[in-house]
């Protein structure tokens, strides 16, 4: 259990204002971390998420990095980060508290990923590596797309899932290969949420206003976020519409998206194994029968 009162120490010094914890509340956390909601004496709430991992305390700096990032674009609502700190070896990170119900406006999401996808940089890639999920994600800058994202994204993960048992005879045909995708397409760097799908976007309760959290931030093709909303079954069709006409997709996103999603499968192998493999697999070998 961590300790409260540290907790809220940090608070206050971070917000200059005495915060003084009067009643805590279990909230889910995901599959990696502990998290309350906090109730203050003076009525204000908090959002605390918890975890003793050894990395804890460099996945929620690159958390509350990622968050920073995306709400200084101004496009979409994402919780802030409060502070961070750790107590008694456990590692913390406090958010501000946005109450959340799973439907809302998906058309005004659309509109606001589009706008946030055009916030960019020079680069391909992110101040430091961070995580995706609990996978270290690598993001050395540099300028050429199909590079970063063979180097950076596929063949890290390939390399982690061979190391965790799983034969993938076709991948280095599609490592060597991968620039068939990119011919005639160039995107630019695009801030990225990183790991956008339904279990990390929520709409206020109040006003139905969309709201993104649990980021992977880096700077990428805009591509993927699109295609990692796809993988579990998609979002409401009026969010795909509304992206597309602030901002079309190009020709060839269908078999990218394919591409792009072979990310997550390989991570999600790595993390959690089973079916996860021979999708990644079945994916390699559709992806190398179109080069």
């Amino acid at each position: 259990m961590i300790d409260f009162d540290t907790v809220a120490a940090a608070i206050t010094n971070s917000t200059g204002a005495r915060f003084q914890v009067k009643h805590s509340e279990r909230r889910g956390g995901g599959c990696i971390h502990q998290a309350w909601l906090l109730q203050g004496r003076d009525g204000r709430r908090y959002f605390a998420k918890a975890n003793q991992r050894p990395d804890a305390s460099a996945m929620f700096s690159s958390e509350a990095e990622a968050l920073a990032e995306l709400a200084s674009a101004g496009a979409i609502r994402v919780p802030l980060p409060i502070c961070r700190g750790e107590a008694d070896g456990i590692a913390f990170l406090v958010l501000e508290f946005l109450p959340l119900v799973a439907q809302g406006s998906f058309a005004e999401m659309g509109q606001s990923l589009a706008k946030l996808h055009t916030t960019t940089h020079q680069c391909f890639g992110w101040q430091a590596d961070n995580f995706i999920g609990t996978t270290p994600q690598k993001n050395a800058p540099g300028s050429d797309w199909p590079g970063f994202y063979r180097d950076q994204r596929l063949a890290f993960q390939i390399e982690l899932a061979r190391g965790n048992g799983l034969e993938l005879p076709q991948a280095g045909q599609l490592l060597a290969n991968l620039q068939v995708f990119f011919d005639g397409y160039r995107p630019r760097p695009s801030l990225l949420h990183g790991d956008l799908w339904g279990g990390n976007v929520g709409f206020l309760q109040t006003s139905g206003e969309p709201v993104l959290f649990d980021p992977a931030c880096y700077y990428g093709d805009r591509e993927c976020d699109l295609a990692f909303t796809e993988m579990f079954g998609g979002f409401a069709a009026e969010f795909y519409s509304a992206y597309e006409a602030r901002w079309p997709l190009a020709d060839g996103y269908a078999w990218r998206k394919r591409l792009y999603n072979l990310y997550h499968e390989l991570n999600h192998f790595n993390l959690f194994g089973g079916s996860y493999g021979h999708q990644a697999r079945g994916t390699i070998a559709e992806l190398c029968a179109q080069l």
